[in-house]
């Protein structure tokens, strides 16, 4: 499930000074050609790198040669896939648990996605459902009725389940979720068969994007639409305020879970998708998990791995993160 692309590297060339042409020619003269042309090999100590035969111009009495590109220093280039995959190591996963995680730096634009797969949605698809029907209104020109607006509030600030069903069937299900999604730039998502929109499926991967739709610049949905959706996740009921949030400093969140125990295995889906703030810095954030043998470990997971991924940025300790997390865990 990790990510395994090797890391980057950045080339930056700059010019030699006329000294260290004079050096380099002192260190090893290999030849002369008939031509007055002088061929070097020779350590370069400004990177590791070497200098290879190559001509170099005849030294006279003249100036010493003036600035030519002659050299290669290599810069690494930061691999937040395998900061992510490190990082995902102290994160305790066990049994049949399964843990998918996605986090995208929004003031540098830097993402990263742990896992792969596709999760049961559970209570989290309640984001995708309003932004389909913002987005509905917004191409027919029209506004959120009074009634609407109603389930929409009940339905992220406190999950309800009845709400939710309701702006399901005014979406069109899961053809106008996945038509809606597919301008959204949704590629790994696909909503659940006729009632079941908890078992709507999805990617860590699709979440972020879904994210960056309800809190990036970028977006089909207008400001005003986006700013109703920001403000009812900043808004979550008390005892729902666990999951990305835990990587946040203070109450710099915005957030919706899901959970849903599956009657096939007794094993609990546990979700988690929203933005927080680490020292004024914002991150989109989403986790996905699946196989947890009760609720409280599956929370427990979520937010270790929320943690590990915003650390993937803020260079925080994720090992330190998971251990407060098992605490937790335990005295929940």
């Amino acid at each position: 499930m990790e990510s395994s692309r090797a890391p980057g590297r950045r080339v930056r060339r700059f010019p030699l000074r006329p000294l260290m042409y004079t050096a380099l020619a002192c260190v090893a003269i290999a030849g002369v050609t008939a031509g007055g042309t002088v061929y070097v090999k020779a350590q370069a100590h400004s990177g590791g790198g070497t200098v290879s035969s190559a001509p170099m111009p005849s030294f006279s009495s003249s100036p010493a040669a003036t600035t030519e590109e002659a050299a290669a220093v290599t810069e690494p280039v930061v691999d937040f896939d395998e900061r992510l995959s490190d990082a995902m190591k102290a994160v305790r996963v066990t049994g049949d648990e399964k843990v998918s995680a996605a986090v995208l730096d929004l003031e540098s634009g830097d993402s990263t996605v742990y896992g792969d797969g596709a999760f049961d949605t559970a209570s989290i698809v309640k984001v995708d459902i309003l932004a389909a029907l913002l987005l509905r209104h917004q191409e027919a020109g029209t506004q959120l009725g009074a009634r609407e607006k109603a389930y929409a509030t009940t339905m992220i600030e406190n999950s309800d389940n009845t709400s939710a069903s309701a702006l399901w069937d005014l979406i069109g299900k899961a053809s106008g979720l996945d038509a809606a999604n597919k301008k959204f730039g949704l590629t790994g998502t696909q909503g659940g068969e006729g009632a079941l929109w908890g078992l709507t499926q999805t990617t860590a991967a699709d979440q972020l994007t879904l994210l960056q739709q309800v809190f990036g610049d970028d977006s089909e949905l207008s400001e005003t639409s986006r700013s109703y959706l920001q403000g009812l996740m900043g808004r979550i009921e008390a005892d729902q305020q666990w999951g990305v949030s835990a990587a946040a400093d203070g109450s710099g969140w915005a957030l919706k879970n899901g959970w849903l125990p599956r009657s096939t295995t007794g094993l609990w889906d546990v979700n988690s998708i929203g933005r927080v703030t680490v020292d004024g810095h914002r991150y989109l954030v989403a986790v996905l998990s699946k196989g947890s043998s009760t609720q409280a470990k599956g929370i427990s997971l979520v937010e270790a791995a929320a943690k590990a991924a915003v650390s993937v940025f803020t260079g925080e300790d994720a090992s330190a993160s998971a251990s407060a997390n098992a605490t937790s865990a335990a005295a929940r």
